[in-house]
Parts: C-alpha cells; structure tokens; sequence
C-alpha cells in the first residue's frame, strides 16, 4: 500500500493539520509516500526557510517519501531557476529507491512496487510555464522522453503506469501548456487502455474519473482541505480509498 496527497500546507493553521495528517498515516502499513506538490501558499513556497521546515514536517513520517516540485514552489517566485536548484537540494534524494533520468532534472524519477511502474514528472500548474517558451520546450522534452521510456519498459511486463506529477493538464485558459502531454497520454491511453493512471494536484478538488479514454485519473484534494488517499496494488491492478481528512 502506499499514500498520495498535495497542495498542503498553504499556511500555519494548515501546517498543524499536517502533523496531524502525518500521526495517522503513521499508523498505516504504507510502502511509500508521494506527495504531488505545492507545500506553500502565496510566497511561503519561495522561502529557503518554509522549503527546510517542510523538510523536517515531512521526515516526520515513518514511511519512504518522495515530493514532486509545484508551481508555488519554483515557476511561481522571482527566480525560477535558482528556486527549483533550491528544491532539488532538498528533495531529489528521497529514501526509497529510485531510478533517476539523467541530465538535470532529478525529479523524474522512477519505481516499481508490485505490478505497477511509478513515473514522476516536473509539470506545474497552472499553464505548465508555456509562456516561456525556451524553458517549456527544453523541460518537456525530457518529460516525454521520460513518459516514453516508463511506458515502453510498463508494457512489456504488463505493469500498470502509474504517472504522477503537480499540474492539472485539462486546464487551458488562459493559456494551454498541456497539449503535448495530453496527446501523448491519450497514446498510451490507446496502446495500454486500463493502465494508465495520471495522478495529480493543482486545482484542489478531488477527482476519480476517465477524461482520456483508456487513461483513469485520480485528482487530490488540496488546500484548505487535509487530506491523503491509500492505494493499494493487487497484481497489476490499483484500487484507492475515499480521501482521509484532517
């Protein structure tokens, strides 16, 4: 079994609901944790400061963690490029073990549990940062190569793919940095119906559905919601719980 949640804590008030969030979980048998990103409201998220505490919040859990960047973490602060090398030397080190992309972006990551492939992929909200051009290509370049590898090793076992990233990629006003990714999901959705599952965060409402055929999408509550899903893995097949609150 293992826990997904995102886009908490925002605040201090939220920040106590965390702990709380956090003395539940650890009294679950979880292989591992992820949570999909956004751990700061406003700019708290820009802060070296709010990213440390955070990393201490989060060590707090007796269960493996990996965290996947958010836009409030880096695309939305003064300096998105320094701010993301901040995360990363926070993070990209997570206690399970993973296999990394090489080059630059250590947070694509990957991992088997099961009969499912975990992906991790950096790809904020809300507009997947298409508004800069240069940085857009060149950072989704290596996620769809990264999407691409994943599910050519996934298919051959049959393994469920399991692909988690920050952003809600069916937001297109006012502008659409998903088109690429959506195209591509909707591929795998084609070759693989059934065991693609995009889990995400961003807009903060819960969601369980199939938007791309053949692709199931699982949303995460977020701010000013607490909260955590339980998955659960039989053979290639994944199963989640109804949201645990705080």
């Amino acid at each position: 079994m293992f826990g997904v949640l995102g886009d908490t804590p925002y605040n201090s008030a939220e920040v106590q609901r965390l702990d709380t969030l956090i003395d539940d979980m650890n009294q679950e048998r979880l292989d591992f944790v992820v949570h999909v990103g956004d751990i700061g409201g406003g700019r708290l998220g820009c802060s070296d400061a709010w990213l440390a505490a955070r990393k201490r919040q989060f060590a707090r859990l007796k269960h493996k963690f990996v965290l996947i960047p958010g836009d409030n973490e880096w695309l939305d602060c003064k300096d998105p490029p320094g701010r993301l090398a901040a995360w990363r030397a926070l993070f990209c080190a997570p206690a399970l073990a993973v296999e990394v992309q090489a080059g630059e972006y250590c947070e694509h990551m990957r991992w088997t549990m099961g009969g499912a492939l975990f992906v991790t992929l950096n790809v904020p909200g809300h507009d997947n940062n298409v508004r800069n051009a240069a940085e857009h290509a060149h950072r989704m370049a290596a996620v769809l190569a990264w999407l691409d590898e994943s599910a050519a090793l996934a298919q051959p076992r049959g393994a469920t793919l399991v692909v988690l990233m920050q952003a809600n990629p069916f937001l297109t006003v006012p502008r659409d940095g998903f088109a690429a990714l959506r195209e591509r999901l909707a591929a795998l959705g084609e070759r693989m119906p059934g065991k693609v599952i995009l889990v995400h965060g961003d807009t903060h409402v819960y969601h369980d559905d199939e938007p791309i055929a053949g692709v199931h999408r699982l949303e995460v509550w977020g701010s000013p919601i607490v909260s955590w899903l339980r998955g659960q893995i039989e053979g290639a097949e994944l199963s989640f719980s109804a949201p645990h609150y705080r």
